[in-house]
């Protein structure tokens, strides 16, 4: 079902992603931005020639937040959130969780609520013709997909300012707030667990904490953020190998199957690993008290004789999910990397708590333990607070989230006692992680499959100027009027599928009269009139305004279409000399997709933003090394 929404789209990039080898070199001139240079033939087949392979994604694979995070910058990725995309995702999602692979339904849920937002902007004209409200819409879904996924409306309001939002203006935050609490209240109503909990793994803790655990908390900490860091190394070496086999590329269905077929085998044999993820996590996290009837599959040793075989079990569970977490994560299906990190974290989690528990049993009377002395034999330590700390950890070193993550515990356990507990952990996480793996998934994500998406939470430290960015001027990517504002249909259907070969079908067409900049049209826009002419072979096209159109004689009309209602007038322009960081700021603060270029007034070139986050990627590797 979900190879059913592959879709290629042109490149200009060299791109590497997790399922496509998509890697082509790109060739550069060492000369001079020029005001108009033509492109002579060769020149033209050279560059043809040297195009890269097209983009290829499947829009309802994977969990689709960095996709959701990218759009939500200003990119388009077409039909990422169609009605086809929301079918086949939502019932490849219900399948995909039912085969017990090593996955969650959290992070599709962000994209399946994003696909709804979307698909309601088209029924409102407002929202409908303006991408600023839409992306406002947007982000109030994604930030509602997790409300409805952890039943913490709080934390998917954070989650939509702290993760997938771009820009968040006050006036989006009581949106977001809104649809977040009516979106956990429709849930709550449902009752879909039976149970009147909007998520399976939430716990109540009734005991507080001892102070001589905090060092174990920070501990816990440290293991989780260290996790998820190396989750994310072993993930994108495993995407470099393995999924570099071309039988495993030509067809991802095998490896859906061969993931399958390995997580059955190495699941089979062990309590834990053979729960589903949502149940496994419940059983990590509850108390061992929790007044239910619910099993404790031996996680609720009393006595210090029980522990070292709880502690076996643990380890090799926590060993077996580790590997199948990595191995599945990125395949064929819908699949979230939430839960199955949190899994793993409370497993490592629930082990160290056993540790503890088994320590405290050996020396009662010690001083350090004086507290637990009062309290009956094995209560003092609540291993489940152990595995949901470390669940947060690790998930946290995977998608460097943290105030967002704390209030989501929070609201998970209802308990303010262990607020500090569980902030204190994901801090010293988020600190680990960085110094051994400094991107989170999602920007390995996005780094790995060239999306334009600039960071706006780490500006970088620029050099240079505009000029060393700016491209050769070809004629096939002007639209020049300088001797008639009519221009064949014909011509601008060849310097559209120009752009569509370089892959800038988000990019644009500069308008030029005598060498300067008289307007620009979208090359969406330039298609969409372009499909809309009756006869395309023959049809003139206004490309610039005059004023004295309404003198000219009617035959003259006749196989003139107006175009200018799609040009920009006034685009943004930038002197060719202008600093790098004003080039930066122009392109996270206004959402631009291209900025033209002019020098001493005239029309110089154009800079896409995808050519601006190419050029930050290769500085910041420069710097690394």
């Amino acid at each position: 079902m979900t190879l059913t929404t592959k879709t290629v789209v042109p490149s200009a990039y060299r791109m590497t992603t997790f399922d496509e080898n998509l890697a082509a070199e790109v060739l550069y001139s060492d000369d001079p931005p020029s005001d108009e240079s033509p492109t002579p033939p060769e020149v033209v087949d050279v560059i043809e020639a040297a195009v890269p392979p097209p983009m290829v994604y499947y829009s309802a694979a994977g969990s689709g937040v960095a996709e959701v995070r990218v759009i939500l910058s200003g990119f388009v990725l077409h039909g990422f959130l169609g009605v086809k995309t929301l079918v086949i995702k939502s019932a490849a999602l219900i399948l995909s969780v039912a085969s017990g692979l090593s996955l969650g339904k959290e992070g599709p849920y962000v994209h399946i609520a994003t696909c709804i937002g979307n698909i309601a902007c088209r029924l409102f004209t407002k929202y409908d013709q303006n991408d600023a409200k839409r992306r406002e819409v947007l982000s109030a879904a994604a930030a509602a997909g997790v409300a409805v996924a952890f039943g913490a409306p709080l934390g998917g309001v954070l989650f939509g300012l702290e993760e997938v939002s771009y820009f968040f203006p006050a006036k989006t935050l009581f949106r977001t707030f809104f649809c977040c609490i009516v979106a956990a209240l429709s849930l709550k109503f449902l009752n879909p667990y039976g149970t009147h909990k909007i998520v399976m793994f939430q716990v109540k803790y009734v005991d507080d904490w001892h102070y001589f655990e905090l060092g174990f908390f920070i501990i816990l900490g440290i293991l989780g953020g260290a996790t998820g860091a190396l989750f994310i190394k072993a993930s994108k070496h495993w995407a470099k190998s393995f999924r570099r086999i071309s039988f495993i590329k030509a067809f991802p269905m095998f490896e859906v199957v061969l993931v399958a077929i390995v997580t059955g085998l190495m699941s089979y044999w062990n309590i834990h690993t053979k729960q589903p993820v949502a149940k496994l996590m419940l059983n990590l996290a509850a108390p061992c008290r929790d007044g239910t009837d619910r099993p404790d599959y031996g996680l609720c040793p009393t006595v210090i004789e029980d522990i070292p075989p709880v502690l076996l079990s643990l380890f090799w569970a926590f060993l077996i999910k580790g590997f199948l977490t990595i191995i599945t994560f990125g395949i064929k299906v819908p699949a979230g990397i939430y839960v199955p990190s949190m899994v793993v974290g409370g497993l490592m989690g629930r082990l160290v708590g056993h540790v503890v528990q088994y320590i405290v049993l050996s020396y009662p009377t010690s001083g350090i333990f004086g507290t637990c002395a009062a309290k009956a034999t094995g209560s003092c330590i609540q291993p489940g607070v152990y595995g949901l700390i470390a669940a947060g950890s690790t998930m946290c070193g995977v998608t460097r989230l943290s105030v967002t993550l704390a209030v989501i515990l929070f609201e998970l356990t209802g308990s303010l006692d262990y607020v500090l507990p569980f902030s204190l952990a994901i801090l010293v996480a988020k600190w680990t992680a960085d110094a051994i793996e400094p991107n989170s998934i999602y920007d390995l994500l996005t780094n790995m499959n060239s999306y334009p998406f600039l960071d706006n939470k780490h500006k970088p430290i620029f050099t240079s100027d505009l000029a060393d960015l700016v491209p050769r001027v070809r004629r096939e990517r002007v639209i020049d009027v300088s001797a008639s504002p009519v221009v064949s249909a014909v011509s601008l259907r060849n310097k559209l599928q120009a752009l569509h070969r370089a892959g800038e079908i988000d990019g644009g067409l500069p308008i030029v009269r005598d060498g300067i900049l008289v307007g620009l049209i979208p090359a969406p826009d330039l298609e969409f009139a372009l499909d809309g002419l009756d006869d395309e072979t023959s049809s003139m096209c206004l490309m610039a305004h005059i004023p004295s159109i309404e003198d000219s004689d009617e035959e003259d009309e006749r196989d003139k279409t107006d175009f200018t209602p799609f040009i920009d007038p006034v685009p943004i322009a930038l002197d060719i000399k202008s600093p790098m960081d004003l080039v930066y700021e122009c392109y996270v603060k206004l959402g631009l997709r291209y900025v033209c270029v002019l020098k001493n007034g005239r029309y110089a070139g154009m800079v896409h933003k995808k050519s601006f986050v190419k050029y930050m990627r290769e500085l910041e590797e420069k710097e690394g090394h």
